[in-house]
């Protein structure tokens, strides 16, 4: 900007001018003068004190963010509303937002709804976005993935990316629309081209399983990454599959191993897991029976069965730590009751040798059935003996013995489902 033009607006602005107050305020936050967040918010408050709505919405979102001033919730949610009663759509989604989590104002889903419809109503498209996606959760209003949709495509035919994401898992999944792969496929582009990792992910999948696109493990691969390298703990593990198994690109276990430490750095519990086999196995990394058990009980912590399972066979098998049957029962147990076949044959083999808890051959019968009614060939085996032969005691097999190979890393990554984007716009 001209220096005189620009001396010329700060002059007015220091007389009162309301438009160059806010305008100054924009050149701090935008503009050739951006950078200076502090100067930016001194010229918004002044506009905003005025009444100019711009000013106080964007006074509002300096508040929410912390920028150019302390984060304040509840000065926020003020200069909000006082923006959304004079018809600002941004206010009024925002307000909406605010209203949704309670931050500054207390928790009230009738006011969300109230303020997001106004601006929804109005084309906003970050209002459709949340309003649909209240729709989608049941939050304020009656769960109806077809309103849900109907706001969405509003929003994504504006081109919000958010919103096209959440279409694209409608069609994917024939929840409030007919089921339909390809325009599944065309909205998770749509969005993924944006750069929303939800939906590069997603993408990714849909190459991944040749859904409403032909299979191509090289493009899912691509999008995999794209999304990785957004920080998506998901598809950072999946980038570690996508390695350890060469899938779309050169199998390279150190590479596999360097995905998974960022997912699971980040708390990724199938990530961690994952990780704790290619040290259990000493597969990209050096092998490390500390750190397999340090990763597998990380995961097992937040119920992840297979790590469950993974430290049961430590314990049980005294691999890099004491022979612990009671640890190993435990871990046994916790996998078992979330449906772990391997888990629940090696509890019913605790059960029938008195391994860590008392014998008790009912409750070994109890495990097997439900091992062997997953295809366990082993529980099947020792349900058979012993119910041909009742009155002896057989001695089950051993409790399976932990190999890396089995458990694959990141076995049941592919499996898991494409994500609704639920981060509120606004």
């Amino acid at each position: 900007m001209n220096k005189d033009i620009r001396q010329d607006l700060l002059r007015q602005a220091c007389a009162g001018s309301v438009a160059a107050q806010y305008n100054l305020g924009v050149m701090h936050t935008h503009g050739q003068e951006k950078g200076d967040d502090v100067q930016a918010f001194n010229w918004f408050r002044k506009a905003a004190e005025q009444g100019y709505d711009m000013a106080q919405y964007n006074l509002g979102a300096m508040y929410a963010e912390g920028r150019g001033t302390a984060r304040d919730d509840a000065r926020a949610a003020e200069w909000y509303r006082k923006a959304a009663e004079q018809g600002n759509v941004m206010a009024q989604c925002s307000l909406g937002v605010m209203f949704i989590y309670g931050r500054g104002v207390p928790e009230d889903r009738i006011q969300a709804v109230a303020w997001l419809f106004k601006a929804a109503e109005r084309g906003c498209a970050e209002a459709q976005y949340n309003f649909g996606l209240m729709h989608s959760a049941g939050l304020g209003v009656a769960r109806d993935d077809t309103k849900a949709a109907e706001w969405y495509l509003k929003a994504a035919e504006q081109g919000y990316d958010k919103a096209q994401c959440n279409l694209g898992m409608l069609y994917a999944e024939g929840r409030g629309v007919p089921k339909d792969d390809a325009k599944a496929a065309e909205w998770f582009y749509k969005a993924a081209e944006q750069g929303c990792a939800d939906a590069q992910f997603n993408f990714g999948l849909m190459y991944s399983f040749g859904r409403g696109v032909s299979q191509d493990d090289r493009k899912a691969a691509k999008w995999f990454r794209l999304a990785a390298e957004q920080g998506d703990a998901t598809a950072q593990c999946k980038m570690g599959v996508v390695f350890a198994h060469g899938r779309g690109v050169g199998q390279n276990d150190a590479e596999a191993a360097r995905w998974y430490r960022l997912a699971a750095d980040q708390g990724d519990a199938m990530a961690q897991c994952s990780l704790g086999v290619m040290y259990a196995a000493g597969r990209g990394v050096e092998k490390d029976a500390r750190q397999a058990l340090d990763w597998f009980r990380r995961a097992a912590e937040q119920d992840y069965p297979m790590a469950q399972y993974a430290l049961g066979v430590i314990y049980a098998s005294g691999l890099g730590v004491p022979t612990d049957e009671t640890q190993a029962l435990v871990w046994f147990r916790r996998a078992a009751e979330q449906g772990n076949a391997k888990a629940q044959y090696n509890l019913g083999v605790m059960y029938a040798e008195g391994l860590g808890v008392g014998r008790d051959e009912a409750e070994a019968l109890v495990w097997y059935r439900k091992a062997a009614a997953q295809g366990n060939v082993k529980a099947q085996h020792n349900l058979e003996t012993i119910l041909a032969a009742r009155h002896d005691t057989p001695r089950g097999e051993a409790p399976v013995p932990f190999h890396g190979g089995e458990t694959k890393t990141g076995a049941g990554t592919a499996a898991r489902p494409m994500r609704l984007t639920r981060r509120p716009g606004g």
